[in-house]
């Protein structure tokens, strides 16, 4: 991960007073009366071995990351997130990329560089940012076009034979008129080790990103144009079934589920500001789309239980753009600022998921083995007397959303303030598809699990929501204290995975939309450049949780396999408190230290997938009950030519589990991963050497599973070390 490979030191007067833009204006962080975690640029620097959105969790305490199907992300923020592998389903904490809502879990992780910061807001944030963020929100801000010719370039060699590239440049043009141009190169080999095929199965990195931005001001109003491009050429990993007695960061795949990924992730926007009789005006509109065709061995096995007719791959061929603005209104005044704004946007999503056995003919879509999925879908009338060799779904979804909304903060007095806001958003969400298998002749026939009609069809969801937030924050000689409650919401909609029968795209078929209700109290420092801390405690009510449901489903043979779908469970709840110190003992040293201590709990009476007493009393899937970061910075000048800077930072996670069964087969025991970097500058010239290291602990966690035959995981990364070479000029 490359920000700006800047000389900046973490914890230097520079960032003593931190501004973040959580509620799209700058204020400082202790203002906010809300919790909110900060990653800028020095810490950034300091996180070199760092790939995807996911690993910024190394850093944040209570923010868990599910990395489904090799690169889809969906965070856990205070346990809140519904862990899901489809694409069609958003994240529970919204993510942002310079103001532009990313509306689906696989646009984040190509998007890491040449950022300023991160900011994280944890609670639902359903005022300024909606839909989608009933657990929070994701800010990824890159590094603006500034009036100052400025750059850097670094190469990078590490293990697993990787290589990384990572260049910016950016200055004045003209009058008012500036531009920044920034790219990133990695390509890595396989990290796990595949001990029955081929070593690619083990998963490949090969990624390129462009970003091109223009800043027009010239007084009164300012336009800002921004263009992005990444591409991800690399292999997605194979998963571990649990059935196999692997060692650490091993895999067994005979390798007929390897297939070259190709995906392709880009997006135009235009932000302008400008004022008028006393208002700051601010429109974003913005394009982002993505193209998406990869795949992976689903059974994770070279032969489940040594059967090789139960073999299993599948793979995604995905489209989708969106095109969204939002308008927004501020006036500040002697006793405070109101906010208005409206926000549009629509989205169009088109999916084919095929499940085959062996090797697959493209031409004809029939495997060179049959898969044992596929029997169970046929239904009463079989279409052919051949054998059903392969499944294949298509589904596409459009959404329409639309909001309207405000944000006020009042002050009551010299020390009061009064924080409310308030969204109303309306969705509209229509989708369509069919599922249906192939028989070894080539005929096709829509699937009909028992008999229950042919699964093709179409559905409509219209809802309409509130949300809000109310605070009251009162400013302290040294710091800040406030109590606010805040909702938000998840959208509901269409299952993405295979179609059974017709019941797929009926009312039943579809998960709803679920719901936070949260209440915090919380107190910030300020005004100490040696120490700031805060404290934090919470309550989340939580409605409707969506949680994906596994279900033991029968085949004519007599034996099972695993299906699964969202859906939504009764409700839960999660409490806690956390705490997050900055200290500076002596020049040059920054200690930084965040902790979590939460409980979530799942209350469920009524059934679901056939058992409601499976879920009730469970915790939350990735919501650790414990979670503690620890980061050290240091800098010393070593002579007048060279300084050297050191930094490492640790993360512990107590157990928590995979799905929301509970089942200690899908359970992740507790764990430390600890990063180190170290730097030598070499003072005058912009050039400096880094070493690094991630995972130094060596540990193999899961970073998700699913059920099929057996339970199946995609793992960590073992440990990775490097060497950097940057310049900056």
């Amino acid at each position: 991960m490359s920000s700006s490979a800047s000389a900046q030191e973490p914890g230097s007067a520079s960032d003593a007073a931190i501004t973040v833009t959580a509620t799209r204006q700058a204020a400082p962080i202790e203002a906010v009366p809300m919790s909110i975690a900060v990653i800028d640029a020095a810490q950034l620097e300091k996180a070199t071995g760092y790939l995807g959105a996911e690993d910024i969790t190394d850093l944040l305490p209570g923010v868990e990351a599910a990395v489904a199907n090799g690169s889809q992300v969906a965070f856990q923020i205070r346990g809140i997130g519904a862990v899901d592998h489809q694409a069609l389903t958003p994240t529970a904490a919204a993510v942002y990329s310079d103001g532009v809502y990313l509306a689906t879990n696989v646009q984040t992780g190509a998007l890491l560089y040449d950022l300023e910061r991160v900011e994280v807001l944890k609670g639902p944030q359903g005022s300024l940012y909606g839909r989608n963020a009933s657990g929070g929100a994701i800010n990824l801000i890159s590094r603006r076009p500034t009036e100052e010719t400025e750059g850097f370039i670094e190469l990078g060699y590490g293990n697993f034979e990787r290589f990384d590239a990572n260049l910016a440049i950016g200055g004045g043009l003209a009058d008012g008129l500036s531009a920044r141009l920034a790219a990133k190169y990695l390509k890595r080999g396989p990290v796990l080790n595949n001990v029955a095929g081929p070593s690619e199965a083990g998963g490949e990195r090969d990624e390129f990103g462009l970003r091109l931005s223009a800043l027009l001001d010239r007084g009164g109003a300012s336009l800002l144009l921004r263009a992005h491009y990444e591409a991800d050429n690399g292999i997605n990993p194979t998963p571990r079934n649990d059935a196999l007695e692997l060692g650490q960061h091993q895999i067994a795949s005979a390798g007929d589920g390897v297939q070259d990924t190709r995906n392709a992730f880009y997006g135009v926007s235009a932000e302008f500001e400008t004022d008028s009789a006393g208002w700051e005006i601010f429109s974003l509109t913005a394009f982002e789309g993505y193209r998406q065709n990869y795949g992976f061995d689903f059974d994770g096995t070279v032969a489940p239980f040594g059967i090789g007719s139960l073999n299993a791959n599948l793979s995604y061929d995905r489209y989708f753009t969106q095109l969204s603005n939002e308008t927004r209104v501020l006036r500040r005044t002697a006793w405070g600022s109101v906010m208005f704004g409206a926000s549009a946007a629509y989205e169009q999503f088109d999916q084919r998921y095929t499940i085959w056995c062996g090797d697959l003919d493209a031409e004809t879509l029939i495997g060179s083995c049959n898969y044992v999925g596929a029997p169970g879908r046929v239904g009463p009338d079989p279409a052919s007397d051949a054998a059903p060799s392969t499944l294949v779904t298509d589904i596409a979804q459009e959404r329409t959303a639309l909001a309207l909304f405000s944000f006020n903060e009042i002050d009551l007095t010299g020390r009061l303030s009064l924080t409310l806001g308030a969204r109303l958003t309306s969705e509209n969400i229509r989708g369509e598809g069919q599922g249906f298998h192939v028989f070894t002749d080539g005929v096709r026939a829509l699937n009909n699990r028992d008999g229950a009609g042919p699964a093709a069809g179409s559905n409509r969801i219209r809802d309409t929501r509130l949300s809000g937030n109310a605070a009251l924050s009162y400013r302290m000689g040294n710091g800040q204290a406030y109590a606010s409650v805040s909702n938000g919401y998840k959208s509901g909609g269409f299952n993405g995975e295979v179609a059974n029968n017709a019941a797929h795209y009926s009312d039943e078929g579809l998960f709803g939309q679920e719901t936070v209700t949260a209440y915090e109290l919380g107190y910030k420092s300020s005004g100490s450049p040696v120490l700031a801390y805060s404290l934090a405690a919470f309550y989340q009510d939580y409605d409707n949780p969506q949680a994906r449901i596994f279900v033991q489903f029968p085949l004519p043979d007599g034996s099972t396999i695993v299906s699964n779908s969202l859906s939504n469970l009764d409700r839960a709840e999660s409490y806690g408190v956390e705490a997050d110190v900055k200290w500076r003992p002596i020049n040059g040293l920054t200690l930084d230290v965040g902790a979590v201590w939460s409980r979530t709990r799942i209350r469920q009476r009524s059934a679901i997938g056939g058992n409601a007493a499976l879920f009730d009393g469970n915790p939350l899937p990735f919501a650790p009950e414990f979670s503690a970061v620890m980061g050290a910075y240091y800098r010393s000048t070593l002579s007048q030519a060279l300084e050297l800077d050191v930094s490492a930072n640790g993360k512990y996670r107590s157990a928590y589990f995979l799905d929301a069964e509970g089942l200690d087969t899908r359970k992740q025991n507790g764990f430390l991963t600890a990063q180190a970097q170290l730097s030598l500058r070499f003072v005058g010239s912009g050039t400096a050497i880094t070493f690094w290291g991630r995972n130094l602990t060596g540990r193999d966690y899961a970073l998700s599973g699913y059920g099929f035959i057996g339970y199946n995981t995609f793992r960590s990364d073992p440990r990775t070390y490097g060497v950097k070479v940057s310049h900056i000029f």
